[in-house]
C-alpha cells in the first residue's frame, strides 16, 4: 500500500526541502560579509573621518565617510535615533525577503541563487553597522575627473552586482521554469 508521500514525488525526482543543497551559496554570503566587515574596521582603523588617499589618480579613492541613510546616503537619519531605528527595520524586512526568497529558488537555478547570496552578504554587512553604530562606514569613492559618484562600500557592491545579476538572470530566461541547469534555447538544437 502505498502512502501520500510516495505517491507525491516520483523516484526521478527526489523531494527537496526548500533550502538544501544551497550551503555553498551562503559561503559566498559569508565572504561578502567578512570583506565588507574586514574592510571597514581597516578604514575606520586607518583613515580619520573625510580623509582622502588617492589610488588612481582622476578615478578611485580611499575617503572615509559615515553614511547614516541608505544606498549613496539616502534617506540620511543625522544621528536621529528614530530614523536609524526605522531604517534598520526597513533593512531587517528587507533580508528578510530576500532569505526567503533564497530559500524557495530552485537550488538548480545557480545564477539566481549567487545574485541573492551576493544581495545578502551585502545586506547583513551593512546591517550589522548600522545596528551597531547607528550607520555605515563608506570608503570607495570612484570619480572622473570632477565628477565624484557617492561613496560606498563592498556591501553596497555586492548588493548592486547582485540586483544587476538578477535583472540579467531574469532576461536570459526565456521560456518560464528555465534555469542554469536547462541548455537556453538559443542553443538547442531543433
Amino acid at each position: 500500500m502505498m502512502n501520500e508521500t510516495s505517491q507525491a514525488s516520483s523516484p526521478a525526482e527526489p523531494r527537496r526541502r526548500p533550502g538544501a543543497g544551497k550551503a555553498l551559496y551562503l559561503l559566498i554570503s559569508l565572504v561578502v560579509l567578512v570583506i565588507d566587515q574586514w574592510s571597514k574596521w581597516l578604514i575606520e582603523l586607518q583613515l580619520d573621518p573625510h580623509h582622502v588617499v588617492p589610488v588612481i589618480p582622476n578615478l578611485l579613492n580611499l575617503t572615509h565617510v559615515r553614511n547614516t541613510g541608505v544606498a549613496f546616503g539616502l534617506f540620511a537619519a543625522h544621528d536621529s535615533v528614530v530614523g536609524t531605528w526605522i531604517l534598520s527595520l526597513l533593512g531587517m524586512a528587507a533580508l528578510a525577503f530576500v532569505g526567503y526568497y533564497f530559500r524557495q529558488v530552485d537550488p538548480r537555478d545557480r545564477g539566481l541563487l549567487i545574485a541573492l547570496a551576493l544581495v545578502l552578504g551585502g545586506a547583513v554587512g551593512n546591517l550589522i553597522d548600522r545596528l551597531a553604530s547607528g550607520g555605515v562606514t563608506d570608503f570607495i569613492d570612484f570619480y572622473i575627473g570632477r565628477y565624484h559618484w557617492h561613496t560606498f562600500n563592498v556591501a553596497d557592491s555586492a548588493i548592486t552586482v547582485g540586483i544587476i545579476l538578477m535583472i540579467l538572470t531574469s532576461l536570459r530566461q526565456d521560456e518560464p521554469g528555465a534555469t542554469d541547469a536547462e541548455e537556453p534555447t538559443s542553443l538547442r538544437r531543433a
